[in-house]
């Protein structure tokens, strides 16, 4: 068993323009003063980090992680989530994914890709030089629109969508390898991985690559209605990363897992704050503490009521609350004895 680490933070969603969220100091003295201990890092927001450099500069990543550290603070792991998505999109999606991309690449599907390509592996190289053994990432996807089979799908479609995937996937792959690092997919809606069967097809497509791992977020699984209790007992070998989001399910007369395009605040899924949602972070705690999943726990904030400050000062006690002290001896050891073959065989009657 293996105590996880934290609380810690995701930054992405709390990005602004106005001080402290406009600079790295000044989110490490807010991270810090709430009582988180680790950071995510969004490599696509370069005031916090400069992927170019810190691929290639194991100085600046020393310099980058003396800032961090000097808050109290570690890097749980860098996020490629808007990069990683590029690496993989159908055409239907081309024009809304441009803004992920720098603008000289938009209305150019192709030269984005390579570029998320090539931002992937940077992060690989940047991630060795901070000492990371894990990344946080999205798959991307060539077959969501396809989720519904409806009209039906031609035979060969999903091998051939997989095939593609793992074909743009294991140059980065290789990359991250090199490294040492382990990519951890977050398990999510509108992505090609998103429950365990499609991280199953991936892993087969990849050869099994050793470096292809999960993001485990249990608050995509309730929107789906699948059991993400269960699926700590089926994949728990492959969760190096964790992201700690609350979720809620309220199904009605009108409405249900699709949504009904409607926005968050109406739909029967939603996202919550800590606490506030449905899932039982008890027993999640308690599964990947057991099966020694050796993780951060990242609070990551999306909640269509409550406001990003309110959440982020609830978060890290909640987190701290859930976090288990792995025990390091058994609770009955007091009752044991050393071995004795003679009384062993004795109470065998043998």
């Amino acid at each position: 068993m293996k105590t996880i680490k934290g609380p810690a933070v995701f930054l992405a969603q709390f990005v602004d323009n106005k001080a402290p969220f406009n600079t790295l100091e000044g989110m490490c003295k807010w991270a810090a003063d709430l009582g988180y201990k680790g950071i995510q890092i969004p490599t696509w927001e370069s005031f916090l980090i400069d992927l170019d450099k810190a691929a290639e500069s194991k100085t600046y990543c020393d310099e980058l992680k003396g800032t961090i550290n000097s808050y109290g603070l570690e890097i749980t792991e860098l996020s490629t989530h808007l990069q990683g998505q590029l690496v993989a999109v159908n055409p239907a999606y081309d024009l809304m994914f441009d803004n992920f991309a720098p603008a000289h690449l938009h209305g150019n599907p192709k030269a984005r890709t390579a570029w998320a390509v090539e931002t992937l592996k940077k992060a690989a190289k940047a991630s060795n030089h901070l000492g990371l053994k894990a990344h946080a990432t999205f798959s991307g996807a060539l077959l969501w629109h396809t989720f519904h089979p409806w009209p039906q799908r031609p035979e060969g479609l999903v091998e051939m969508g997989f095939e593609e995937l793992a074909k743009r996937w294991l140059p980065i792959l290789n990359v991250f390898d090199e490294n040492g690092v382990d990519v951890c997919y977050e398990v999510h809606p509108g992505e090609d991985i998103h429950d365990g069967d499609t991280f199953e097809r991936f892993l087969a497509a990849t050869g099994n690559h050793k470096r292809v791992n999960i993001l485990y977020d249990p608050s995509h699984f309730v929107l789906q209605q699948l059991d993400y209790i269960t699926y700590i007992d089926h994949y728990h070998e492959f969760i190096k990363s964790f992201h700690v989001k609350d979720s809620e399910f309220n199904p009605t007369g009108k409405k249900g897992a699709f949504g009904g395009y409607n926005n968050w605040g109406d739909r029967a899924g939603r996202y919550r704050s800590l606490g506030d949602g449905q899932i039982d972070f008890k027993t999640i705690f308690s599964k990947l503490t057991q099966y020694g999943c050796d993780v951060w726990a990242v609070m990551e904030w999306e909640c269509c009521i409550k406001s990003p400050e309110q959440g982020a000062r609830e978060g890290a006690p909640f987190i701290q609350k859930h976090i288990i002290e792995a025990t390091e001896r058994a609770f009955d050891d007091f009752a044991g004895a050393e071995i004795d073959e003679n009384k062993l065989k004795n109470i065998l009657g043998i």
